[in-house]
C-alpha cells in the first residue's frame, strides 16, 4: 500500500502538468475569434434623368457672334439653328433675315445664274468682293455658297470665282416672306445714306458702311452695328471718324472680335484665330490681349508643326 501510495504521488505533479496544459490548449482553441465585418462600399446616387423641359437651354448669340462663329467660319448648320433662335427673339431684324435668306435659299436665285469669271487678287475677301460687286459686303455668304465654298474664310489668291451679272442680289437683303413688320422703333433710319454702288472703291464702300453702323448704333442696334462695322473694317482697317460713338463702337468691335478668336484659339483653329488678331492689331496696334495670344498662337502653331 505504501509504494502504491508513494507511486501515485509521484505522478500527482505530471498529471496536474498535463491538465494545466489541456486547460491552456483548450481555452486557446475555444477563444472566440474576431469577425471582420466588410465595410460597405458607397453606392453612388443613380443620375436623376432631366424631362425635356428641365434641360438648360441653349444660349441666345448676338447677331455678331453668330456671323464671326458660324457663318464666316463655314458651320452653315449652327449658323441657321442659332439664327432662328435669334430671329425668334428679333423677329424684325432685317440683317438677320437677310444672313438666313443667303444660308437657306438658292444663290443663284439670289444672285442670278449668269456670271463672269473673276481671279482672286490679294487682300480680298467674299466681303470685299460682295462690297465691290454686289454693293453689299454682308452678301459674303451669298456670294460664297454662290461659289460652293463651305468656309467663307478662306479664299485663294489666283483661284477663279464666279460673279453674278445681274441686279438680283437686292434680294437678298429684303425681309424673309411671311416675316413680321419691323416698328417704327426698330427699323433704322438710314435709308440717307445710299448704299455702295457696284463700281465703287473699297475706300468709299467702307466710308458708306462706317456711316451705316455708327446710325446703327446711334438708334441702339448694337449687334447689326458691329456687324457692319466689321464689314467696313475688313475693307479699310484704317478707318478714322470724328463721330464720338466712333471710339465706343470699335472698342466693342475689338472685344469682340477678340472673344471669337480666343474661341477658336482654344479649338486649335489658330490660322483663324490668327487672322482675326491680325485684324484687330491693323485697327488698335496696342491691344495687348490679341499681342500676347497672338504670339501664344504662332508659338503653338510652330511646335504642332513640328510632330
Amino acid at each position: 500500500m505504501e509504494a502504491r501510495w508513494t507511486s501515485l504521488r509521484a505522478w500527482m505533479p505530471v498529471t496536474a502538468l498535463l491538465v494545466a496544459m489541456l486547460a491552456g490548449g483548450c481555452a486557446k482553441i475555444l477563444k472566440p475569434k474576431a469577425v471582420i465585418t466588410p465595410r460597405a462600399q458607397p453606392v453612388a446616387a443613380a443620375p436623376v434623368a432631366s424631362t425635356p423641359g428641365e434641360e438648360a437651354a441653349p444660349p441666345r448669340l448676338s447677331l455678331s457672334a453668330i456671323v464671326h462663329r458660324d457663318l464666316q467660319n463655314g458651320h452653315y448648320a449652327e449658323g441657321e439653328k442659332a439664327l432662328r433662335r435669334y430671329l425668334q427673339d428679333h423677329p424684325g431684324d432685317r440683317a438677320a433675315q437677310s444672313y438666313l435668306r443667303q444660308l437657306t435659299d438658292d444663290p443663284k436665285k439670289l444672285l442670278g445664274a449668269s456670271s463672269t469669271p473673276h481671279i482672286v487678287q490679294p487682300g480680298e475677301s467674299y466681303s470685299t468682293l460682295a462690297a465691290k460687286y454686289l454693293g453689299d459686303a454682308n452678301l459674303f455668304l451669298a456670294l460664297a455658297r454662290y461659289n460652293g465654298s463651305t468656309n467663307p474664310a478662306l479664299i485663294l489668291v489666283g483661284s477663279t470665282l464666279k460673279l453674278p451679272m445681274n441686279d438680283s442680289a437686292a434680294a437678298a437683303v429684303t425681309p424673309v416672306q411671311g416675316a413680321a413688320a419691323p416698328t417704327p422703333v426698330a427699323t433704322p433710319t438710314i435709308v440717307a445714306t445710299p448704299p455702295p454702288s457696284s463700281a465703287a472703291p473699297p475706300a468709299q464702300s467702307a466710308q458708306q458702311l462706317e456711316g451705316q453702323s455708327l446710325a446703327l448704333y446711334r438708334e441702339g442696334h448694337k449687334d447689326q452695328a458691329v456687324a457692319t462695322f466689321d464689314k467696313a473694317l475688313a475693307l479699310n482697317p484704317q478707318l478714322k471718324s470724328s463721330d464720338p460713338n466712333f471710339a465706343a463702337l470699335s472698342r466693342i468691335w475689338v472685344a469682340d472680335t477678340h472673344q471669337q478668336a480666343m474661341v477658336l484659339y482654344l479649338d486649335q483653329h489658330l490660322d483663324q484665330a490668327i487672322a482675326l488678331w491680325n485684324r484687330i492689331l491693323a485697327v488698335d496696334p496696342g491691344y495687348e490681349p490679341a499681342v500676347v495670344y497672338r504670339t501664344r498662337a504662332m508659338e503653338l502653331k510652330q511646335r504642332l508643326q513640328q510632330y
